[in-house]
């Protein structure tokens, strides 16, 4: 099995800096864009966290009362330049599941519980993010958050780029392959769906995670955000086609499983 050359390989430090990100040459003039971004996310996320606060507690007393463990979910994810930090979400599958082999769930997990199951349906399970968008931690649209871990094990240094710009909630990844690349693009038998994702999923989210870096405006934001809504309240309530899943050269040459 190939992997990334060691000289190509950067490793990600526990407190990184902005050296291993370098931001892209197009965002240095983009500073007008970046201000307004921060601003719109200040305001949709306090906006919306206000007007969600029912949903949201139902969601908590439903999460409570149907499983043991805790109401939220805390997964460590590599934020801007690489930075960790501690992701919210309400809790949607069986407390301590989420193991170092088992950090990739798909539709017919077994970990995942009955409530759970519709929280992520209806994506009222990421509702709690914005309160990581209130602190700066993400934003309402960017790149896909990544497990912190998969960073420093597996990411190569030309996919450092997609760390240059805060993770979002809305991403053009999620919009491209809805619901997800599981369910396109399934583990073949023999093969776990943690390490098919890292093999052909991972590589390919980056690749759009990039994309966005280098490309990203308010016209882009606001085509994703309507793009999400679409998904959440049309696509998910009708039966989805399947697509295949064709990995470019520069995703090909990604981040990849360790032998």
């Amino acid at each position: 099995m190939t992997s990334v050359p060691a000289k190509e390989r950067r490793s990600v430090p526990e407190h990184p800096t902005a050296e291993f990100a370098a931001v892209p040459e197009a965002m240095a003039d983009k500073s007008g864009y970046l201000f307004c971004k921060r601003a719109f996310d200040l305001v949709v996320a306090g906006s919306l966290l206000l007007a969600t606060l029912p949903i949201c507690a139902l969601a908590a007393v439903a999460v409570k009362l149907t499983s043991k463990g805790p109401v939220f979910y805390r997964a460590r994810r590599a934020g801007l330049h690489g930075r960790p930090f501690l992701m919210l979400k309400f809790r949607t599958m069986r407390p301590a599941s989420d193991t170092a082999d088992r950090k990739i769930t798909d539709a017919r997990d077994d970990r995942i519980t009955a409530i759970g199951a519709l929280l992520r349906k209806t994506k009222v399970d990421e509702l709690p993010q914005l309160w990581n968008v209130l602190r700066g931690e993400m934003s309402i649209v960017g790149p896909r958050p990544e497990d912190h871990d998969f960073v420093v094990q597996h990411y190569s240094a030309e996919h450092m780029r997609s760390l240059a710009t805060r993770p979002g909630i809305a991403c053009t990844a999620e919009v491209r392959w809805y619901p997800d690349l599981t369910f396109h693009d399934p583990a073949p038998p023999g093969v776990s769906t943690q390490e098919h994702y890292l093999r052909r999923h991972m590589p390919a989210q980056v690749a759009e995670g990039i994309r966005y870096a280098e490309q990203q405006n308010l016209w882009l934001d606001c085509k994703i955000l309507m793009q999400t809504a679409a998904c959440v309240l049309i696509r998910s309530w009708v039966p989805q086609q399947k697509r295949p899943v064709s990995l470019l050269p520069m995703e090909q040459d990604g981040p990849q499983v360790r032998s």
